[in-house]
């Protein structure tokens, strides 16, 4: 029969329809062939209607779905389904799905006819929602605020359930106990298939749906099927069978998931490597999955489904698991926490993300104010946690998260406490200041400056010799009151004495290897920034709160309170900090040029500046260097080991040099960084 067909259609002009295909069509055929496939008589049938309807979709140009006769049978059909997993006809069934999900896409004027019209009323409502081209009116629609509109007007997101977590309808049991066969429980069932190929076309299937652009199919999608919970829920379950002792470095291992590649390799390799790998990998494939239909999907689904994953996966799950105090649990929540971030790319699914991770506030923090979100408390907390590897996978973490193309990022962990600019000093009285050391000499100058009075005076390395003369704020800027340029990435560079660097040294080591990187990062983080309106210029004081107290914040107090004691820590702790602190300098703001890259800014009564405690740092180490014999040559072979060109050997006094050795990689790196953005703004 099928073959008659294909052969009339050929022999037709376009748009014709021959004789056997009226008579499929009057005669109800179709009707037949799927009620002798729901009575499974003879035994077999449903498999043969399957692939007959398939290919009749399939194969023939014209379309057919419109015809009653064609879309009652297929939506009865459709029914017969996902009714078992793993039965004889299961790779039938996604074929069929797939097949009919695909004429969706190319018509998608077609899902009314598989729109489930259980309520009259209700339908009614969904097919008279108008297109909301506003987003705020669609978010009042939806019965909640988009996380974006949220931070925009300063107004808090409704936390009471949206018509998704509420509806009775989204029991997959249907009313009564029935289950609901709709196309979309069918796709959704066969997505958990054991065989990973049919998941992956179930999977497919269900992406097609979702990108339809008619608002009233997104909306029943999203109001009166599973869809969002089904999806949250098994995001659920599978972080769930992820055991607490996994391995934290494997999972870091595992690196980004691809869900189309996990479903098409075979699942029983996954468990050989450790245990909890094929849990891990199944979670982040559906994670990944997620995140690419939010991210393609129509705008009222993709918010819809990324506010469900966040109340039931996100709070019920991951939060408790990111809370343990247990420090083996710590490492690997934290970890599971890096992939979630890792995989999780799409603008809605990451606005609900670090609205979970920070909160919503955006006013400045108060210190020794209670935490108003114990999760963004716990996680700054961290970075300066009494394990050290602790500390390193809390800042991998913030690491990871700062490279999120996400404005309320960066503002919530730093910004919302630089723009008032507080830590400005009073201009006048730098005036005076800096009149006043004209007339006194070297030592009466360090004595007098509070970041220059721990240095020790009888070093066999003299203050002279490595610290930059205080130059008064006019000075070090142009006549439009910019700074110099040159200045400025000078003083980073001659903050480490000569006595103690090494890169002139050693080939390859210089300043220019920073400049590439820092310029390409810092285009990246421009092109993110493009959309988020940044001023171009510092406010102005005037317009800043007068008398207002200046708190740099949790997270770059940590920071701070982490870089002072970089003479102290690991290597590659210190690494991890220095990274993070430059992803933060890179960030196209006028406020943290000034205060992270600007060593001339005078600095309001207790406040300190990253170029501040860098100088501590120094003093510190100048003191410290005194008790290590042969030190220049110690450190010169700690540099070339850390490079390769030596081999490894054990050292009096190894962290200190390795640290003197990050902190001379770290000025040059502030320098580039401080070269890149400054002469981007314009003249």
């Amino acid at each position: 029969m099928l073959d008659i067909l294909v052969y009339e259609e050929k022999q037709l002009e376009r748009g014709e329809t021959g004789p056997c295909m009226e008579y499929l069509l009057q005669h109800k055929i179709l009707e037949t062939l799927c009620t002798l496939a729901k009575a499974g008589y003879p035994p077999g049938m449903k498999q043969q209607v399957l692939i007959l309807i398939t290919k009749l979709l399939g194969q023939i140009q014209q379309p057919l779905l419109p015809h009653i006769n064609v879309h009652r049978p297929v939506q009865k059909l459709i029914r017969l389904c996902g009714e078992d997993l793993g039965s004889k006809t299961e790779k039938e069934e996604v074929q069929f799905l797939t097949t009919v999900c695909a004429k969706l896409s190319q018509d998608p004027y077609l899902i009314n006819f598989f729109i489930e019209k259980k309520d009259s009323a209700d339908y009614r409502r969904l097919s008279s929602c108008p297109s909301e081209k506003n987003r705020v009116q669609r978010d009042q629609a939806f019965g909640t605020e988009s996380p974006r509109s949220s931070w925009s007007q300063g107004s808090q997101l409704d936390p009471s359930p949206t018509p998704c977590a509420s509806s009775t309808r989204l029991n997959p049991e249907g009313e009564g106990g029935q289950r609901d066969r709709t196309l979309l429980s069918a796709l959704l069932t066969l997505t958990a298939s054991e065989k990973p190929q049919f998941a992956l076309k179930a999977c497919e299937g269900l992406l097609l749906l979702a990108r339809l652009p008619e608002e009233v199919a997104a909306r029943y999608m999203v109001e009166s099927t599973a869809v969002c919970r089904t999806l949250s829920d098994r995001l659920s379950d599978l972080c769930k069978l992820i055991p607490d002792s996994i391995d934290p470095g494997q999972v870091e291992l595992l690196g980004r998931v691809n869900w189309r590649s996990h479903c098409a390799a075979s699942r029983v390799e996954d468990a050989d490597s450790f245990p909890g790998k094929g849990a891990a990998m199944s979670f982040f494939s559906w994670l990944d999955y997620c995140d690419q239909l939010v991210k393609e999907a129509h705008e009222v689904t993709a918010a819809a489904v990324a506010q469900e994953i966040r109340r039931r996966f996100f709070v019920k799950v991951l939060e408790p698991r990111l809370l343990q105090v247990s420090e083996a649990r710590i490492l690997s929540s934290t970890e599971l926490l890096m992939g979630v971030v890792t995989h999780v790319t799409s603008p809605c699914l990451l606005d609900e993300l670090v609205l979970f991770l920070l909160g919503e506030e955006r006013e400045g923090e108060v210190p020794g104010q209670p935490a108003c979100h114990p999760l963004r408390y716990q996680l700054i907390d961290r970075c300066n946690h009494l394990s050290d590897e602790i500390s390193m996978a809390t800042l991998r973490f913030f690491e990871q998260l700062l490279q999120k193309p996400q404005e309320h990022i960066i503002y919530n962990l730093v910004l919302r406490n630089l723009r008032g600019r507080c830590y400005i000093g009073n201009s006048t009285g730098q005036e005076d200041r800096a009149a006043e050391n004209e007339h006194l000499d070297e030592t009466d100058e360090l004595e007098e400056d509070p970041f220059f009075t721990d240095i020790y005076t009888g070093s066999r390395f003299p203050a002279s010799d490595w610290l930059v003369p205080p130059v008064a704020t006019q000075e070090a800027t142009k006549a439009d009151g910019k700074p110099e340029v040159n200045r400025i990435v000078n003083s980073f560079l001659c903050l480490v004495p000569d006595a103690v660097k090494t890169s002139d040294l050693v080939a390859g080591c210089g300043y220019d290897t920073y400049l590439v990187d820092a310029h390409r990062m810092f285009q990246g983080c421009c092109v993110n920034a493009r959309e988020w309106k940044w001023p171009l210029v510092p406010k102005h004081l005037e317009s800043c709160e007068p008398g207002g107290i200046f708190y740099e914040g949790d997270f770059l107090k940590v920071l701070f309170d982490r870089m002072a004691q970089i003479l102290q820590q690991p290597y590659d702790l210190n690494l991890q900090i220095t990274s993070v602190v430059s992803k933060i300098a890179l960030f196209p703001h006028p406020h943290l040029h000034e205060y992270l890259l600007d060593p001339y800014i005078n600095l309001a009564p207790g406040c300190r500046s990253l170029f501040s405690v860098i100088v501590r740092v120094i003093g510190d180490l100048m003191q410290r260097i005194q008790r290590v014999a042969q030190f220049p040559s110690k450190l010169l072979l700690v540099r070339r080991q850390l490079m390769g060109l030596e081999p490894e050997a054990e050292l009096d006094h190894a962290m200190l040099l390795k640290a003197v050795i990050v902190l001379e990689e770290f000025c040059k790196e502030l320098a580039a960084i401080a070269f890149v953005k400054y002469p981007s703004e314009p003249d």
